[in-house]
């Protein structure tokens, strides 16, 4: 905040992100202060009430305490600073440049927080949860603070290029949209990592529209029986709900929906919400949701068939994820069917090195085996670099995985 008590303009008042590893302490604690006391309101009384000077602190994503300012003041000569304080907020709040400005700012913010090494891990997440509070404020209203938070809506749009023209549009280049809700940022519950869109879930269908036939995805449409997809991990669902609305338009027959599996049951709901949203209306969509525990498979419906492919996308962040994953998909892939994981590489971190873990798995001696004696096993892997844009500041690539029986 500045000398003056005024509140500052996102534009002229937050830092450039081009080099988060000069930020400090201090620097982001003041940036996110400001944007907290604009966009983040509090009642006046209590802006009057509180001591004059500013404290500085981050709170944590599940603390909603209110914020001293530091524009209050014990003298009642300051009530029209304090009216002047109150106009200029009202004004920010209302500017939809600054507001986009801030709203583009912290996005960037928490997917290079991680590069900020000049400050400690534990303030470093503070700081990110404090922003996910702050950008969640920018979807509700003082109304809503009673109502259930129902998380962000974004949408997502990909191109579809196929070999053959589509039997539903007649072209090789297709439109693939996909509209759907991230849970609520300020969850406390840390374990629904599911809720959020990452980059990996976003990477895999640009990959599989840019080359469909790269995944075996045109070869499906030449199956005498509808094929049988699985998507582990599934989170808000936006590797599914991409393949549902792309294999139509390449020819594939659907009567047997793709099955989207998540653990968690918040995660659970909210994929639900997001399949009903992408096809309203529609009696039985072409994608289901279905629990599913990796470290104790069930085989009851839906998950009573052997799947054609299996999909997942940085489902990993401890080493028994690895094996937990591997053993599942030994249970669920069909003896000629192809397993595809893209990981996030990590090198720095509380997940450094995570990915290595799935090749561990792999190499481990109890590899699963089919009937036949065949291993499954790692087929292929290609290393992919960080597209501009996208990943949180501690992903330097990724990894892709062909996986299959051997």
């Amino acid at each position: 905040m500045g000398a003056a008590a005024l509140p500052l303009p996102p534009t002229g008042s937050l830092p450039p992100l081009r080099r988060p590893d000069t930020f400090t302490e201090e620097q982001v604690a003041s940036s996110l202060d400001n944007l907290e006391a604009i966009y983040c309101p509090i009642p006046l009384s209590f802006v009057l009430q509180s001591p004059k000077k500013s404290k500085k602190h981050i709170l944590p994503v599940a603390a909603t305490p209110p914020v001293d300012s530091g524009y209050a003041s014990e003298d009642e000569n300051d009530k029209e600073d304090a009216a002047k304080v109150k106009e200029a907020l009202l004004e920010l709040r209302a500017d939809a440049f600054e507001r986009d400005f801030a709203i583009r700012w912290l996005t960037s913010f928490v997917s290079r927080v991680e590069e900020m090494i000049l400050i400690p891990d534990d303030a470093r997440q503070l700081a990110t949860d404090k922003a996910y509070c702050i950008l969640e404020s920018f979807t509700s209203t003082p109304e809503d603070e009673d109502q259930e938070d129902e998380g962000i809506e974004r949408d997502f749009s990909f191109t579809l290029c196929s070999s053959a023209p589509s039997p539903v549009t007649g072209s090789c280049e297709n439109a693939i949209s996909v509209r759907l809700i991230d849970g609520p940022l300020a969850s406390t519950d840390h374990t629904a990592v599911g809720l959020q869109s990452f980059a990996a879930s976003i990477i895999m269908p640009q990959l599989m529209c840019a080359s469909p036939s790269r995944f075996g995805l045109e070869e499906l449409a030449k199956k005498e029986t509808p094929p049988y997809i699985i998507e582990l991990g599934a989170g808000t669902g936006l590797v599914g709900l991409a393949m549902a609305h792309m294999l139509p338009h390449l020819g594939v027959a659907q009567p047997t929906p793709l099955i989207a599996t998540d653990f968690h049951p918040v995660v659970l709901e909210n994929l639900r919400t997001n399949i009903t949203s992408n096809f309203p209306g529609v009696e039985n969509p072409p994608v289901d949701a279905c629990h599913l525990d990796w470290s104790a498979v069930s085989r009851e419906p839906p998950l009573d068939r052997q799947a054609d492919m299996l999909v997942a996308t940085d489902v990993i962040y401890a080493p028994e994820h690895a094996i937990w994953l591997r053993d599942c998909a030994a249970q669920l892939l069909a003896p000629d069917g192809t397993f595809w994981v893209l990981i996030a590489i990590r090198t720095t971190g509380k997940f450094e090195g995570i990915s290595d873990t799935l090749e561990a798995a792999f190499a481990a001696k109890e590899c699963p085996k089919d009937a036949d004696g065949r291993l499954l096993s790692i087929l292929d892997i290609e290393i992919m670099a960080k597209p501009d844009g996208l990943g949180r500041g501690d992903e330097s690539g990724y990894k892709l995985f062909r996986i299959g029986w051997k």
